[in-house]
């Protein structure tokens, strides 16, 4: 990950990341990996196009998990926007629920 992994990442990182070719490599396969198809939206027996790739340890707080697949979800902009508060750019209850959710099914604590 190179000069990704930091403590906490600062919002210019976070913008240098997401413009990296790792990134957008990591981001296609993710979305082949899921048949670009939403993955929250799939588990309710619907059919809808993911548009986005979902860190869910968020990035700027598990910057170490940045490109591990197990972290990376594919979603339509609307499901991604129910796990997000746009305001505040906080885990929702629901990415919250996904995040723990994750957590124990690898595992280990969180940070």
């Amino acid at each position: 990950m190179g000069g990704f992994v930091l403590e906490r990442m600062t919002r210019e990182q976070i913008e240098q990341f997401y413009q990296s070719g790792i990134w957008k490599r990591k981001r296609a396969m993710i979305l082949r990996r899921d048949g670009y198809m939403c993955q929250l939206s799939k588990r309710y027996g619907k059919r809808v196009e993911a548009e986005v790739v979902h860190h869910i340890f968020p990035l700027e707080a598990y910057p170490e998990y940045a490109l591990c697949n197990w972290n990376l979800i594919a979603l339509s902009k609307a499901a991604h926007n129910k796990l997000h508060d746009r305001i505040t750019n906080e885990l929702t209850d629901e990415g919250k629920k996904l995040l723990r959710g994750v957590a124990i099914k690898r595992g280990f604590g969180l940070h």
